[in-house]
């Protein structure tokens, strides 16, 4: 019934604008608005709409990577651009990347709370 739905993923922030400046300059996205919701536009796939949420609450999980050749340099780079890595166990090095098993993935949070990563592929 649905397998031929173009699906999309969404999430909610508390404050738009400073979303829209976040996810632009900060991530170097490119964002559309409409009806006062975000659509980020991201290579490989369909938009992941973001819409506001007065009494929006943090997800405590990942709803958004961002997978890369070099997650070291990404990582660098981010940094340097004001990003803040998580650091949620000792399998992380200085700059949040995590190095345990499975692929190096490190998490920060956009300016409402919600944790993205990037993840080496």
């Amino acid at each position: 019934m649905l397998k031929d739905s173009k699906a999309f993923s969404g999430f909610s922030v508390d404050d738009i604008e400073k979303a829209k400046a976040f996810y632009t300059d900060t991530l170097g996205i490119e964002v559309g608005e409409e009806n006062g919701m975000l659509r980020l536009d991201v290579t490989g796939g369909a938009a992941i709409l973001v819409y506001p949420k007065p009494n929006h609450v943090p997800a405590e999980f990942t709803v958004l990577n961002f997978p890369v050749a070099d997650v070291e340099a990404t990582a660098r780079e981010l940094t340097k651009r004001g990003v803040t890595f998580e650091h949620y166990n000792n399998d992380q090095d200085d700059l949040g990347i995590y190095r345990g098993q499975g692929p190096l993935i490190a998490w920060f949070k956009d300016p409402a709370g919600n944790v993205f990563s990037i993840i080496q592929v």
